[in-house]
């Protein structure tokens, strides 16, 4: 249940009023849809890699969320995190059951903050050679992890919230996974 105390920010105020009326009226839901459609359809584009069925999977996220809507608890994480989790399930559902080839984006500004991250002992020329290979290399959870912290750009809360983590355990096993792509960098 969302309630004012538990609302630190102006938007989550707004935002939880949003969900309480459209938790007894599907109508509602059309400004929680407009303000989120655009991200979480970026979201899965970069990891599907094919519009029509980025459009398919998006409008089914935005389906669970209002059939669940009533079932929806405020955890301290924005709405979107909600979101994205069934973003990400979704889209793990359809790569296993299609066993289709699951697309990671790496934008330039991503690769050099995931870089940094990594080493100052590399280059970002070595990186991006590299890394194709190192991303192949990692389970699917720890995919997710630098996914969402390094490509999406999500705080740790939020990503623990996305895939159902504490936010501590959320940040450990993050680094856990970039010690992971230090080692599989070396190896050749």
């Amino acid at each position: 249940m969302v309630t004012s105390k538990t609302l630190h920010k102006p938007g989550l105020e707004q935002e939880a009023e949003q969900i309480r009326q459209a938790a007894q009226d599907a109508r509602a839901f059309e400004p929680l849809y407009n303000s989120h459609f655009k991200e979480i359809f970026r979201f899965i584009f970069k990891r599907v890699g094919d519009k029509e069925l980025t459009a398919d999977l998006t409008q089914q996220v935005f389906l669970n969320a209002l059939t669940n809507l009533p079932k929806y608890q405020f955890r301290g994480a924005p709405f979107s995190a909600w979101l994205y989790r069934i973003a990400s399930n979704l889209c793990m559902d359809y790569f296993r059951k299609s066993k289709r080839v699951r697309y990671v984006v790496v934008e330039d500004e991503s690769l050099h903050t995931l870089v940094d991250e990594l080493t100052a002992d590399q280059t970002v020329e070595a990186w991006h050679e590299r890394l194709p290979h190192v991303l192949e290399q990692l389970a699917e959870n720890e995919l997710q992890l630098i996914e969402l912290r390094f490509f999406d750009l999500k705080p740790f809360k939020e990503i623990g919230e996305i895939l159902d983590l504490t936010e501590n355990n959320a940040k450990v096993s993050t680094y856990r996974v970039l010690d992971k792509m230090k080692k599989l960098f070396t190896q050749r």
